[in-house]
C-alpha cells in the first residue's frame, strides 16, 4: 500500500514537471502587465513613466505580440513589435520592431536577453520573470577607452527599469 502511494504521488510530480516544461517562456508572459519604469543617468533617478506590456499569441505559432505602452502625458509612444522563436535548440528570438529590423535574443532559463549596439551605444536589454513579475531592463553606455588593447569596456551611463505586475 505504501509503494503505491509513492508510486502515485511520484508520477503525480512527474507530470506535473512535464506540464510546466510545456510552457515557454513568451506563453508565460501572455497578459496584460503594468507598472512604472524609472529612468536613471549616472546612478541618479532623472525620470518615470507608467508603462503598459502586453503581450498575446501572434498568428503565427511560433509568435507573440509583444506591445509596450508608454503612458505619458506629454510624450506618449507605443512601441508595436513581435517576439519570434527563431531557433528552438539554442533558444535563439528575435525582437521584430518591423522595417526589417530584427534584434537578436536569447533565452536563458526565465530571462531573455539581447545586447546590440545603436548610434555608437551599447545598449543590454531583458526580460526576466520572477514569480508574479516581469522584470524589464534596458542599459546603455557609451565605449571608454581602451586600458588594453584586448578589451573594450563601455559606461553603463542610462539605466531603464520596471517591475510589471500582471493585471487581472
Amino acid at each position: 500500500m505504501k509503494n503505491l502511494f509513492l508510486m502515485t504521488l511520484w508520477l503525480t510530480f512527474q507530470s506535473l514537471v512535464v506540464v510546466v516544461q510545456k510552457v515557454s517562456f513568451p506563453d508565460a508572459c501572455i497578459g496584460t502587465w503594468k507598472d512604472t519604469m524609472y529612468m536613471y543617468k549616472h546612478g541618479t533617478l532623472k525620470d518615470s513613466v507608467q508603462v503598459r506590456l502586453t503581450v498575446a499569441k501572434h498568428t503565427d505559432p511560433n509568435a507573440w505580440a509583444w506591445k509596450t505602452e508608454y503612458l505619458s502625458a506629454q510624450r506618449p509612444a507605443v512601441k508595436d513589435y513581435v517576439l519570434r522563436l527563431k531557433d528552438a535548440a539554442k533558444n535563439l528570438y528575435v525582437t521584430d520592431e518591423g522595417g526589417g529590423l530584427e534584434l537578436t535574443d536569447y533565452l536563458v532559463g526565465n530571462k531573455l536577453y539581447s545586447v546590440f549596439e545603436t548610434g555608437g551605444f551599447l545598449l543590454t536589454s531583458s526580460y526576466e520573470l520572477l514569480g508574479d513579475h516581469l522584470i524589464f531592463e534596458v542599459t546603455s553606455g557609451k565605449k571608454e577607452t581602451a586600458t588594453h588593447s584586448e578589451v573594450a569596456t563601455y559606461a553603463t551611463d542610462n539605466l531603464q527599469r520596471v517591475i510589471f505586475e500582471k493585471e487581472k
